[in-house]
């Protein structure tokens, strides 16, 4: 575990009056970028004190492995907070560490470690949880990209009692969130954020004051997601071209989406924009599978036959190179497709 650097007396919501009920003494649990603006809205909620905050080890990242922390681990450090960051929150060090703070409330959000009963069971006021998606539906690590390969329309971020079972706590509080046609995994998840602060604005007051009362999720509407993968990624043109384009969108930063082009000897081409048209007579479904995807010209863009249309490659990037749009693609690749 590490403490973050000292600074001012770190604290949450407003002055205290003598006749005012002391603050909740809380821990925030987070690591991704999604929990940031959360860990901003909580300690500018009245009526609470943010005693530390856990996130993730830092890690190395790129290819010379720099060390680096999480995105919260960087905000926490920067409001002065006490920061833990436990390999496993589990163990014996981490559990004795959180219960030498005796929180009276815990908020977690995008943090990527189960919680045991232990911790669950530690804060009198509760252990709540944001989760951006309309529970029960996309429960589990991915809700976000799931939610768009979905074609889903509408979602939400829930505001939960944490539970041993993945995600499936009673509802405390709901913030509805649209979901735009154009929307990638990266713009929907800013949105989700802001949408989850508002919540928290709006709703762990009421909790707090004994206002607002968690009810059961629906046992109908449960669908499950999991961790990404990096074969994920891999464009399959056996299936419609609609639900490739939605996993573009769905699986951006990561896993990304590619084709292997036998037209370019197998090298992985990846896809960050495409759009759905018409099949034209003539037209093939690329088989899919290594070593490589035929992938065909038109006079406007490339793009890849599937079972029921194209889909036309806006922009595109070589392993290892830039991206680019399909114009400047093919200047680059003159024989492409022939």
């Amino acid at each position: 575990m590490n403490d973050g650097a000292a600074g001012e007396e770190p604290t949450g919501g407003s002055a205290s009056s003598p006749q005012d009920p002391p603050a909740a003494r809380t821990v925030f649990f987070g690591s991704g970028s999604f929990a940031v603006s959360l860990l901003d809205a909580l300690v500018a909620i009245p009526r609470v004190r943010v005693e530390a905050a856990v996130s993730a080890p830092d890690r190395p990242v790129g290819r010379k492995a720099v060390l680096t922390p999480t995105p919260v681990a960087v905000r926490v450090r920067e409001l002065g907070l006490p920061l833990l960051q436990p390999v496993r929150v589990r163990g014996a060090e981490s559990v004795a560490a959180l219960q030498a703070l005796a929180p009276d409330l815990a908020i977690l959000a995008d943090y990527g470690q189960l919680i045991p009963r232990v911790l669950l069971d530690l804060p009198p006021r509760g252990f709540l949880n944001l989760h951006p998606s309309a529970l029960p539906r996309h429960r589990g690590a991915s809700p976000i990209p799931a939610t768009i390969l979905a074609g889903d329309t509408e979602a939400a971020v829930t505001l939960i009692v944490l539970s041993e079972e993945m995600d499936a706590g009673p509802i405390v509080a709901v913030e509805p969130l649209d979901v735009r046609a154009e929307d990638t995994a990266v713009t929907l998840e800013e949105r989700a954020a802001e949408a989850a602060a508002r919540l928290l604005a709006r709703a762990l007051p009421e909790w707090l004051a004994g206002r607002l009362t968690a009810r059961p999720q629906p046992e109908e509407g449960i669908t499950l997601t999991r961790p990404l993968r990096r074969e994920d990624g891999r464009l399959d043109p056996n299936r419609p071209a609609v639900e490739l384009e939605r996993q573009i969108r769905a699986y951006q930063p990561w896993p990304g989406s590619y084709i292997q082009s036998e037209n370019t000897g197998g090298e992985r081409l990846i896809v960050w924009k495409a759009h759905v048209a018409p099949s034209q007579p003539g037209d093939r479904v690329g088989g899919f599978g290594p070593p490589s995807v035929p992938l065909v010209t038109s006079s406007e863009a490339p793009f890849i036959g599937t079972i029921d249309g194209r889909l036309v490659l806006d922009r595109l990037q070589r392993a290892g190179g830039r991206e680019m749009g399909a114009e400047e693609y093919l200047r680059g690749h003159p024989d492409l497709g022939r």
